[in-house]
């Protein structure tokens, strides 16, 4: 079997909507980082970008299950002595609204410069605005 090898120029980059309204943070996720790295496509190649660019609205209201809300901590370490901040989800979502969604999609990404360029084809609201009406994106059904 011969390792497919797209030429990024032959590839036709959609743009999606994902509303994260009333659904839970994890599958919306899981489906954003999906459509990121272009696993739905004929062509589909992992050492490659193929993906199609996501636009998450709503990220500020989507749901965890269980005690998460509580229980669940993002850490974030600044490189000195003692500098180590914890936040829980309800403190997130006041502080960075967006950064949830953006951590869960990241971690289900691959590492690496292939899975940063592949995040920053993501982009993430908090609320329903966003930007990008002008690339006429297409509500993704699910």
């Amino acid at each position: 079997m011969k390792t497919i090898f797209v030429k990024p120029n032959t590839v036709k980059r959609q743009w999606f909507l994902i509303d994260a309204e009333g659904r839970v943070l994890g599958d919306v996720a899981a489906e954003a980082a999906s459509i990121l790295r272009g696993k739905k496509r004929a062509y589909y190649t992992p050492h490659q970008q193929v993906g199609d660019f996501v636009i998450i609205i709503n990220a500020a209201k989507a749901i965890v299950t269980g005690n998460k809300a509580q229980d669940k901590m993002y850490h974030h370490h600044s490189g000195h002595l003692g500098g180590l901040k914890s936040f829980s989800y309800q403190k997130m979502l006041v502080r960075r609204p967006d950064r949830p969604m953006r951590d869960a999609v990241k971690g289900m990404l691959p590492k690496g410069p292939l899975g940063n360029a592949m995040l920053r084809s993501a982009k993430i609201y908090a609320d329903a605005k966003h930007p990008h009406q002008s690339q006429q994106p297409t509500l993704h059904n699910w």
